[in-house]
């Protein structure tokens, strides 16, 4: 989590009556994660947040399902090449790969979510890799636009309002054992140091709208890989203030301060968030090594603790040829991957890189889904020849 934030009407103190002006007792909500150790917020609720009934709600995404087991390989993935299938964010989710941690997906959405959502299975962590619009949740709105990690905590009921007209093109990440900060950028009060690769300023928050009735009675929420309808008979936007530290919140990823070194850092300097057998990564246009003989090319390496996936974004990748923005590379522990042949000679003198990607680096194997193979690049392995 972030840090704490207040929004709207409060009471003094936590756990205590706190009435509207009519007197009416408002009802408090905690939104807890470690059971009640860990980071909370408290929403105020003019009615009972908990009062909704079980309803059949269409809707939902596909559960990712791992092929029979292949050979190991280098792999190289063209999620732009998937068809637009379109659909409400909530249900438009095409997943590529996963492990016991994690599941990544693509989704191209078309239309706004018609139920809220919440997900009781994980965090989920979107980058928006084409469009933008905005993100209703129970606690305020957040606007989100092209290159925005967008965060909605685990359990939050929320709904998505992409922009109308605009493509949309989304890199999603469910993160099972939730997703934080690295705790080195902090100091001992849990505020962001000052050599940390961003500050608190540089993450938007919601912005808190108060009661409002969309005419949205239904409610999908995702638990255990299923999904489960409810419906309410009052709108479930009807918060007057909350404060606390879990919440919904958006991060330009150019607003990620690189980091430059005499020679070539490890990718863990680029590392952003963290996760529970993760570490997401962002390469952003940056300077380039320093040493009048610095080699800015990644060296050939082999992650032997380490699947890495990385989803290519904008710019110019010196490290590989044939990749554009939407090219989706996983190169699996215990198989040497590193740059083609000519582009380490060839980046000697160089002095900046213009690219942009994600990168996620996973302990556990990535398992690879049939929507992934149908966009597999079935040459990637034997690109690294000379």
């Amino acid at each position: 989590m972030l840090d704490r934030m207040q929004a709207g009407k409060v009471p003094a103190k936590h756990h205590i009556a706190f009435r509207d002006e009519s007197g009416k007792l408002l009802f408090e909500e905690c939104l807890t994660r470690e059971g009640f150790d860990g980071p909370y917020t408290i929403a105020y609720h003019l009615r009972e947040p908990h009062a909704h009934r079980r309803a059949e709600v269409e809707g939902g995404f596909r559960i990712p399902s791992a092929v029979a087991s292949r050979r190991l390989a280098r792999r190289l993935f063209r999620s732009q090449d998937l068809p637009r299938a379109g659909g409400s964010p909530s249900s438009a989710r095409i997943p590529l790969l996963f492990n016991e941690d994690l599941a990544i997906y693509v989704l191209f959405p078309d239309r706004a979510d018609e139920h809220y959502f919440s997900n009781g299975d994980a965090d989920d962590l979107y980058y928006i890799h084409q469009g933008g619009g905005l993100l209703r949740t129970v606690l305020g709105d957040l606007r989100f636009q092209a290159k925005d990690y967008v965060l909605v905590p685990k359990g939050i009921l929320h709904r998505f309002i992409p922009d109308p007209g605009v493509p949309q093109y989304w890199l999603s990440v469910e993160l099972y054992g939730g997703l934080h900060l690295p705790r080195q950028f902090r100091n001992e009060t849990g505020q962001l140091r000052m050599d940390a690769p961003y500050s608190h300023r540089d993450f938007r928050r919601p912005e808190f709208v108060g009661p409002m009735d969309e005419g949205i009675r239904t409610l999908l929420v995702k638990r255990s890989n299923a999904f489960h309808g409810f419906v309410f008979e009052q709108s479930p936007l009807d918060v007057v203030g909350w404060d606390g530290t879990v919440y919904p919140w958006a991060f330009p990823i150019l607003n990620f301060q690189p980091r430059v070194g005499l020679v070539h850092l490890p990718p863990t300097w680029h590392g952003t968030f963290a996760a529970r057998g993760a570490l997401i990564c962002s390469f952003v246009p940056r300077m380039v090594d320093f040493h009048p003989e610095a080699i800015p090319c990644p060296y050939p390496h082999a992650s032997v603790d380490c699947d890495e996936f990385l989803f290519y974004c904008d710019g110019n990748f010196t490290s590989r040829r044939g990749v554009g923005p939407g090219a989706i590379s996983l190169h699996p522990a215990g198989v040497p991957h590193g740059p083609h042949p000519g582009a380490y000679e060839g980046s000697i003198g160089q002095r900046e890189t213009p690219e942009l990607a994600v990168m996620i680096d996973t302990f556990k194997p990535l398992r690879v889904t049939e929507e992934a193979l149908s966009i597999e690049d079935p040459e990637y392995h034997e690109s690294f020849i000379p």
